[in-house]
C-alpha cells in the first residue's frame, strides 16, 4: 500500500511582509499566476514563518497578510481554481512539525545554508531560538502535508527543497517499512560479508545523522557492486539507506519556474530591507521618480559616453516590461551614445506605471470588498484542512497515535 501524491499538485507560500513589490511579482506571483491553471495548486500566506525573524513585533501581521492577499488577487491569482489560505488557519501544520521534529537530527538544520547566512545578515535581531533554527523543518512540514507532486522555485532555491526530501525519505524509512523490514534488513546487511557490512552501517549512519550526500553516494554503490546478495535483499538495503516502504510523505519534485532578474532603483537585488522597492500598487507619481533617478551603467557619467546594457539595471527592467523592437533601441542608443539616460528610461516609465495602475484599479475591486477576501480565506482553509486531515490521518496511523481511548 503507498499514499501517493495527487497527480500534478503544486504547493508554494510566501511571507507576509505587507505589500508586494515589482520583484515579488515576477520572482514568484506571475509563475503562479500560469501554474494555477496547470496543476491543482494551493498557495498560502506563511505567517508563522515571518514569527522566525520577526517574533518581537507581530502588531503588524494581520495588516501584511491583508495587503499581501489583495495584492495576490489584484495580480491574477484566482481562488475559484487555486487553494489560497493562511498557514495559521490549519493547525495541522503545526502538529506535522511536531512530529517531524521528533525524527530531524539537528546536524541536518544547522547545515541549511541561509541559517548561517540569515544570522549574519540579521545581527540587530536575537535569532538564537528554535524556531528559526527550525523554520526549514517548519517548511517541510508545509510541503508534506499536502503531499505535492511540486514545489515551484527558481534554480537558486532547488537546495531548499532537498531537505525536505530527505525527511519525507527518513519519515518512510521509520513508519513505512515491510513486517519485520529492520531484521530483514540487518539480515541482509551480514550478507554484504564483514568488511563491507561495516562500511555500510558506518555510510548509512552518517547519512542518517549528518545528511552526507558522499556517504549516501558510497554507500548505493557499495550495495549495487555487491553480486553476492539477492535482489530482494539489495532492495531492501537500498531501502533501509534511504527509506524505503510505504511512502506516506511522498517526496516532491522541483519545478523550476522562471525568475527574472528583477534590479531595485540602487542596481542591487529589490528587497524592502534595501529600500530600493517599487511598490505593486505604488503611486504612479512616485513609480516614475524613482525609476528617473534609478541608478544606470556606471561608465555613463557623461551623456556622450557609451555604456554596456549589460551593466545597467535600467536595461534589466527594459527585459522585463519592454517589446523587442524598444530593447534593441535602449541597448543600440546606450551603446553608441545616441540617447541619453532619461531618454531611455522614459518608454520603460511608461509601461511601468501602466502595469501599476492595472495592479491599483484591480485591487480597488477588493479593497472596497473585504467581506468577499474574508469568504475567499474560509473557503480556502476549509479545503487546505480537509487535505491536511486526509494526510495526518496516515500519519497518525503509521505512528501508532490513533489507539482507542
Amino acid at each position: 500500500m503507498s499514499a501517493n501524491a495527487p497527480a500534478g499538485r503544486v504547493l508554494s507560500g510566501m511571507r507576509p511582509t505587507g505589500a508586494l513589490h515589482i520583484g515579488n511579482y515576477h520572482g514568484a506571483l506571475a509563475n503562479w499566476i500560469e501554474l494555477q491553471y496547470q496543476y491543482e495548486c494551493y498557495f498560502f500566506v506563511a505567517d508563522w514563518h515571518a514569527l522566525t525573524t520577526d517574533y518581537e513585533d507581530t502588531s503588524r501581521l494581520p495588516g501584511h497578510i491583508h495587503e499581501m492577499l489583495i495584492d495576490w488577487l489584484a495580480a491574477g491569482i484566482n481562488p475559484g481554481v487555486a487553494t489560497v489560505f493562511v498557514q495559521s488557519h490549519v493547525p495541522e501544520h503545526a502538529e506535522l512539525h511536531l512530529l517531524l521534529s521528533m525524527i530531524t537530527p539537528l546536524g541536518w538544520l544547522e547545515r541549511v545554508p541561509t541559517y548561517k547566512d540569515q544570522q549574519a545578515e540579521l545581527k540587530e535581531k536575537d535569532l538564537a531560538t528554535y524556531g528559526f533554527l527550525g523554520y526549514p523543518l517548519l517548511q517541510s512540514a508545509d510541503i508534506l502535508i499536502y503531499r505535492p507532486a511540486y514545489v515551484p522555485v527558481g534554480e537558486d532555491q532547488v537546495a531548499h527543497v532537498e531537505i525536505t526530501r530527505e525527511i519525507a525519505r527518513r519519515f518512510n524509512h521509520i513508519y513505512g517499512r515491510e513486517p519485520d523490514f529492520e531484521a530483514k534488513a540487518e539480515k541482509a546487511t551480514k550478507s554484504l560479508g564483514g568488511r563491507m557490512a561495516t562500511q555500510y552501517r558506518q555510510l548509512r549512519r552518517e547519512f542518517q545523522q549528518a545528511g552526507s550526500q558522499g556517504a549516501l553516494e558510497k554507500a548505493r554503490a557499495l550495495v549495487l557492486g555487491n553480486n553476492r546478495i539477492t535482489v530482494a535483499d539489495r532492495e531492501r538495503l537500498l531501502g533501509w539507506l534511504e527509506g524505503g516502504g510505504v511512502a506516506v510523505l511522498p517526496e516532491p519534485q522541483v519545478l523550476l519556474t522562471k525568475s527574472p532578474k528583477v534590479p531595485g532603483t540602487d542596481g542591487r537585488k529589490m528587497s524592502k530591507s534595501y529600500g530600493n522597492t517599487i511598490g505593486l500598487r505604488e503611486d504612479p507619481d512616485s513609480v516614475a521618480k524613482k525609476l528617473k533617478t534609478m541608478q544606470t551603467d556606471p561608465a555613463r557619467v557623461r551623456r556622450s559616453d557609451p555604456g554596456d546594457p549589460d551593466k545597467c539595471p535600467v536595461f534589466d527592467l527594459h527585459r522585463i516590461y519592454s517589446d523587442e523592437a524598444t530593447q534593441a533601441w535602449a541597448a543600440h542608443g546606450c551603446r553608441t551614445a545616441s540617447i541619453g539616460c532619461l531618454e531611455c528610461k522614459k518608454p520603460l516609465i511608461d509601461k511601468v506605471v501602466e502595469f501599476v495602475e492595472g495592479m491599483r484599479r484591480r485591487a480597488q475591486e477588493f479593497e472596497d470588498n473585504p467581506e468577499l477576501v474574508q469568504r475567499i480565506l474560509v473557503e480556502g482553509g476549509e479545503k487546505a484542512r480537509a487535505a491536511a486531515r486526509d494526510t495526518m490521518d496516515e500519519v497518525r496511523r503509521v505512528m501508532h497515535l490513533r489507539g482507542k481511548l
